[in-house]
């Protein structure tokens, strides 16, 4: 009974600390410098983003052939930026003269925009599974469910 009752509160903890890795607060920049700094990095995760989509992308509309090691290797990258996403994006740099392609709108409804980044990590985590199970019949939908959750988000908070 000790045993099932301790393996309830480690699941109990964990839960708690993986649902708070994912919730970031909206913080304001704290200068001028700070905004400028955050607004860079939130830019260079996307560079990332996008160096990572190109190929798959390219891959999905039959430019480039299936390449089942791209496929994983970019899944597996940009599932990793999509964990550091929330923090590079929750920094509000709206007081502040920086040049940014972001709407306001992020930081106002900072819940939806990380219910996208989630979409993104999943849709990620999927595409791994796909090349996994070696269904190339799935190739083509899990590459677009990554871009779908990318053009959700750009729809949504990213300046035309």
């Amino acid at each position: 009974m000790k045993f099932f009752s301790k393996a309830i509160v480690v699941g109990a903890v964990a839960a708690c600390i993986s649902s708070a890795t994912f919730a970031a607060e909206v913080k304001s920049a704290s200068s001028e410098k700070h905004a400028k700094a955050a607004t860079q990095y939130r830019q260079a995760i996307f560079q990332l983003v996008r160096s990572n989509m190109g190929p798959l992308g390219g891959m999905a509309k039959g430019a480039l052939p299936f390449d089942e090691s791209v496929m994983k290797t970019n899944a597996v990258r940009l599932e990793q930026l999509a964990d550091m996403m929330s923090d590079y994006m929750s920094v509000d740099t709206r007081k502040f003269s920086v040049e940014t392609g972001a709407k306001d709108a992020i930081w106002e409804n900072f819940s939806d925009v990380e219910k996208k980044i989630m979409a993104l990590k999943a849709a990620s985590q999927n595409l791994q599974t796909v090349v996994d199970a070696g269904d190339e019949s799935a190739y083509r939908s899990a590459i677009g469910k990554i871009g779908a959750s990318c053009k959700s988000c750009h729809d949504d908070y990213k300046k035309d």
